[in-house]
């Protein structure tokens, strides 16, 4: 009869018999410089095959967005749920106040293992005490080999962890993958790129590495499949900020601050589902710690999504936010400071010195030069698009659903008057709480350049 109970109990949970749940794992794969929009699960030219299976076992999400067009505050804000200025974290090249506390500490306050392997971009060590998985020839990719040792132990001790896994690609050089699969004559341009020999090419070889990340992707589920952890991991996989071609990166338009996300949670989430929920890079980690019912910090600008991705909900936030600092960027000028706030379908665009022309690595590419010896000879296209990127208006405002690629500036527009009123109100508000102050805050951004840390 003891026997009988125990085996009961169980079988339904109940006394100091129950089997507790296995604690929910977590991996996040990042891409580097991949607009999602060129990726065949958003409709784009880049086969992406095991993002798409993914998403037929989870849920794309369509509306999501970063905190600043670049990679070092993107994953600054992504690891700690705080916007890049509160954090301290808003040019390039940079690195988060003392104390500021990321996933790595939440996930080892509560007996996780937490692991990043691939391109780091984030400093103080202190402030992001990962284990960092590292091997012979992947510089900034994910070793997998070590990846593979790091799941293993996890298994044999029973621990649960949190997994980052950060490619380099399709950041340039583009020189992985397979471009001869995307010839440059066969392509379609998106629309706001000029057509030139070098931008043809140039797009097929980044195509063709949009294509090599998804092979990591591939690396990554097969990793998990083999020892046995698919049910109880939430995997997030994020395409980061735009591309390098202009108009995206670097940039505060929809495609610079947009990213692809794709979530699988078995048994939580519904397979091939999809949700045009306002989410930002902030709130990936608070949706963890409330998923895996881990202590939630105080202070954080993210919040949690969970009611997204278990169909109880299909809406998120009102607005998103974004900020560019030309600091620490390549060619950048000395100050170009950018601000932003969209809704559901508005961006509202705020260029602090607008006086000043824009510049950045893209102006030593082939491509580029290209363009302007076409804008030189008379081209329409190349004219518009040349001026467009170096010159603009101190405010910006954009129909995002008639005008994805944000052409069609509507800020002086009559009709559009309430719109830029309330979006730039709010813009205000999120400033303020940020302790942004504009100029001023983009006139300190050298003192948060890591190599000007004080010492």
């Amino acid at each position: 009869m003891p026997r009988l109970l125990a085996t009961l109990a169980i079988v339904i949970g109940l006394g100091p018999f129950a089997q507790a749940a296995p604690r929910l794992n977590l991996v996040i794969v990042l891409a580097d410089d991949f607009s999602h929009t060129d990726a065949s699960l958003y409709g784009g030219q880049a086969a992406t095959p095991h993002m798409e299976r993914l998403a037929n076992e989870g849920m794309t999400f369509t509306r999501t967005f970063q905190s600043a067009p670049m990679c070092s505050p993107t994953r600054h804000a992504l690891y700690t749920a705080l916007h890049p200025v509160k954090s301290g974290a808003w040019p390039n090249h940079t690195y988060v106040y003392d104390g500021v506390r990321s996933i790595a500490h939440f996930l080892q306050d509560n007996g996780y293992r937490a692991a990043l392997s691939g391109k780091t971009h984030i400093n103080p060590p202190k402030s992001f005490p990962f284990e960092y998985l590292k091997g012979p020839g992947t510089k900034n990719n994910p070793n997998f080999p070590a990846v593979d040792q790091f799941l293993s132990e996890c298994v044999s001790q029973d621990q649960p962890f949190g997994l980052i896994l950060t490619s380099n690609e399709p950041h340039t050089p583009w020189d992985k993958g397979d471009a001869s699969a995307y010839p440059p004559e066969d392509l379609i341009l998106p629309d706001p790129l000029v057509d030139t020999p070098a931008t043809r090419s140039d797009f097929s070889a980044y195509l063709a590495e949009i294509t090599y990340f998804d092979s990591q992707v591939g690396e990554a589920l097969a990793a998990l499949e083999k020892h046995g952890l698919v049910e109880n991991t939430l995997v997030v996989v994020l395409t980061e900020q735009g591309n390098a071609f202009p108009f995206a990166k670097w940039t505060c338009y929809d495609i610079g601050l947009g990213s692809g996300m794709v979530v699988r949670w078995p048994g939580t989430v519904t397979p091939n589902s999809s949700t045009d929920a306002l989410v930002e890079y902030v709130d990936i980690i608070p949706t963890f710690l409330d998923s895996a019912s881990l202590p939630m910090p105080s202070g954080l600008d993210g919040r949690s999504f969970r009611n997204v991705l278990n169909g109880k909900a299909n809406t998120h936030k009102d607005v998103v936010f974004g900020l560019q600092s030309s600091v620490g960027i390549i060619l950048g000028p000395e100050h170009f400071g950018i601000r932003t706030a969209r809704d559901k379908r508005y961006r509202y665009i705020r260029n602090l010195t607008p006086e000043v022309p824009f510049s950045n690595a893209v102006f030593r590419t082939d491509f580029w030069t290209e363009w302007t010896a076409a804008a030189e000879a008379g081209d329409p296209d190349a004219i518009i698009a040349v001026r467009r990127y170096q010159h603009r208006p101190a405010e910006e405002l954009y129909d995002c659903l008639k005008d994805p690629w944000n052409r069609h500036n509507l800020a002086d527009d009559p009709a559009y008057t309430t719109v830029k009123a309330r979006l730039s109100t709010t813009l205000n508000t999120w400033m303020a709480d940020q302790g942004d102050q504009g100029q001023p805050t983009e006139a300190a951004a050298k003192s948060r350049l890591y190599k000007n840390r004080e010492r």
